[in-house]
């Protein structure tokens, strides 16, 4: 037996891949006549059997418009809908099913916020948020500020990819109103300390904003216990379907700021003089709502619930500790983003190679990445490169697969040196 089957008969002894990756059928097919090993997951993750068997059973069996529906298809689709919105709620331990409102996904949602707190900024104003956001945690707060008067102000990050204390203590004060914060890079992996960072923007009477769309996938968020005012998150990262995320939000604070959209479903009554709004969270959730979309997430939900969580956590961390190890055996490579507390997320760049021409060399031995400024320019400038090559795991990848992408970056390296 080899070093390498050693290792995953030990990883996986109570984390079963190979069954898990039974559940992923598009995981079973050949790229360019290679197995396919998918490491794109920060980009989009791949769903389920279960995913799929609920939104295909939603069509098949109860398609119908949600609310007000006077007959048994409606019944059954409200129910399983609002039922979806439920299991978010326990999954971000969010008070009540009120603070959970749907969105088209995380950009969404953080339009929602930006805009709904707008009217809260003045001139002078400030909001914090960090080097390494993506640009949908950005360009928001800049359409905002541009409009308000208020100004956007970025915390600093170090050498090493982590959140420079240090600036955020200097920058964090009586002009802050928002800090709009990635609770995981997209870039890097580094997972940030947002709990203490939110208690400390507390104290000033900011209101929090974080960006869980890498997190969820790892792991799951306690939004009462961080004490994040609001925390987004999108379906297709965590392997549910596109189309859908969530916005949680305080229900003080939803209480207080405007819908984002009009139209129906989210009015309580409309006149010709006057228009009021619904209760949360329809609220916020103008026009048909995005019904299989939101049970596959419900039920995305229920499939990592039934996994072993500590195993799946050890599974990921161990195949970033492997390609760390590898990293050496690949001349010229080099690691953007080394924080020591990360998620399973590798962006890299080879001396004398472009980002791109690694993405599609790897393509034809079967090997699907990322490639680009993986919509985090600013954070590119930091480092001085236009972009990056960008390989994402999920728990479902192996370490073989690890293996396989390092032996073809071998290959590639030498076909360019």
């Amino acid at each position: 037996m080899t070093d390498l089957s050693m290792a995953n008969k030990a990883g996986t002894a109570a984390f079963d891949v190979e069954a898990i990756r039974r559940d992923f059928p598009i995981l079973d097919q050949q790229i360019n006549g290679k197995p396919l090993v998918y490491l794109d997951n920060g980009a989009s993750s791949q769903k389920p059997i279960a995913v799929l068997d609920a939104m295909d059973r939603y069509y098949r069996e109860m398609h119908s418009n949600v609310h007000r529906g006077a007959h048994t298809l409606g019944d059954r689709a409200t129910s399983a809908f609002e039922g979806a919105r439920e299991k978010v709620r326990a999954f971000l331990n969010a008070d009540s099913t009120r603070e959970i409102i749907w969105t088209r996904g995380t950009t969404e949602a953080i339009n929602v916020v930006a805009n709904g707190l707008a009217r809260r900024l003045k001139p002078g104003d400030e909001i914090l948020v960090s080097h390494m956001e993506h640009h949908a945690n950005i360009v928001p707060w800049q359409m905002v500020a541009e409009r308000t008067g208020a100004k956007v102000v970025p915390v600093q990050v170090t050498p090493q990819g982590e959140l420079d204390l240090d600036s955020f203590n200097s920058l964090l004060g009586d002009r802050t109103r928002v800090l709009a914060l990635t609770h995981v890079s997209n870039v890097l992996g580094t997972v940030n300390p947002i709990a203490p960072l939110i208690e400390r923007a507390k104290a000033h009477g900011v209101i929090t904003v974080i960006d869980g769309a890498q997190a969820v996938p790892h792991f799951q968020p306690d939004v009462q216990a961080l004490g994040c005012d609001f925390y987004v998150f999108s379906s297709h990262k965590m392997f549910g379907p596109t189309g859908v995320g969530v916005l949680y939000g305080k229900a003080q604070l939803l209480e207080e700021i405007p819908p984002f959209q009009g139209g129906g479903e989210m009015i309580e009554r409309v006149s010709f003089e006057r228009t009021t709004w619904n209760v949360l969270p329809y609220k916020f959730e103008a026009g048909t709502p995005p019904v299989a979309e939101a049970i596959g997430l419900g039920a995305a939900i229920d499939y990592v619930a039934s996994l072993d969580r500590k195993g799946m956590e050890a599974a990921e961390a161990a195949l970033l500790t492997r390609a760390n190890e590898l990293v050496a055996t690949v001349p010229g490579m080099e690691v953007i983003g080394t924080a020591s507390n990360k998620m399973p997320v590798m962006s890299f760049k080879i001396a004398g190679l472009h980002p791109s021409d690694i993405g599609t060399l790897l393509d034809q031995q079967g090997i699907a990445i990322r490639t680009g400024h993986h919509c985090a320019m600013p954070l590119m400038d930091f480092y001085g490169v236009p972009g990056t090559a960008r390989a994402s795991f999920a728990f479902y990848n192996t370490l073989e697969e690890v293996e396989q992408l390092f032996t073809a970056l071998q290959k590639i390296q030498r076909l360019f040196a």
